[in-house]
């Protein structure tokens, strides 16, 4: 995710910086070049190849985000570490830039609690792939200075996509509604209805989603949606109770197009 929010914001003019775990750096680097690659040979980047990569620079160092007007955090979705991470990040501010979360479902208000500056604070939600997906939820925190989510989604139309606004409830909008209809589709694969792909097909083809709940549960991540539910669960009770077939197939390291298979086969991410 993080390196889909970097490519959309280059595309856009902006000068990035990623900030990476060590042994991470040179994949999320090469990844990045490569979509700016594509994004050239497509057309649909404003600027030359060159000035797109010189305007990214990918670093372990956290300190060197310390000139950014903006720092959207796409850490795992683990609330421990967003809670550590967040903190740490907004010493390094100035006082009026924005820090964002591009947090899926954790509470912003729970997250801003550990923050000095929560009125420049609030949910940038993108989803997954971030270069084809035409969505952002915007989410606004009770601290959160209403200018701010004004000003966000100007920031998200600059990107050439589309500001949903919502308040700070249990999983947003997208995700709430997006992991209903996921696990009702699992339960629905538990419980022999139908297959995968015949599901996805009713999904589809009946209701014109572009993808089905299972295909985009595997493009997700099993485990992401499994951290999702759980948390839904625990928030708002027994209509988002995991199914026993999520938890035995994350088990098993089934965890969706990162891992080769989950709902589906696929060519995994990282291979050729």
């Amino acid at each position: 995710m993080g390196g889909g929010i970097a490519h959309a914001f280059l595309l856009a003019g902006s000068d990035v910086v990623v900030v990476d775990q060590p042994d991470a750096l040179e994949t999320a680097e090469a990844g990045i070049r490569r979509a700016i690659a594509t994004s050239v040979e497509r057309g649909t980047a404003l600027r030359s190849r060159s000035d797109l990569d010189a305007g990214l620079r990918v670093t372990a160092d956290r300190t060197a985000l310390g000139d950014r007007d903006l720092v959207v955090e796409a850490i795992p979705e683990i609330p421990e570490l967003k809670a550590a991470t967040l903190p740490a990040v907004e010493e390094l501010l100035g006082p009026d830039a924005v820090l964002a979360s591009n947090t899926s479902s954790l509470s912003i208000d729970d997250l801003a609690t550990r923050l000095t500056r929560p009125a420049r604070f609030l949910g940038l939600h993108f989803f997954n792939p971030v270069p084809v997906s035409t969505l952002v939820e915007v989410v606004a925190g009770a601290a959160t200075d209403p200018a701010l989510v004004a000003t966000a989604g100007e920031w998200v139309r600059a990107l050439g996509k589309t500001p949903v606004t919502v308040r700070d409830a249990p999983g947003f909008a997208s995700s709430r509604l997006g992991v209903a209809l996921a696990l009702e589709a699992i339960r629905m694969l538990e419980d022999g209805v139908a297959s995968a792909e015949d599901i996805d097909a009713a999904m589809v083809l009946g209701y014109k989603h572009a993808t089905g709940p299972l295909r985009t549960t595997d493009v997700v991540g099993l485990d992401v949606r499994l951290g999702i539910a759980e948390y839904l669960h625990e928030k708002l009770g027994e209509r988002f109770a995991p199914p026993a077939l999520l938890r035995e197939m994350v088990a098993a390291g089934k965890l969706g197009r990162k891992t080769g298979e989950g709902f589906f086969v696929w060519d995994r991410p990282d291979q050729p």
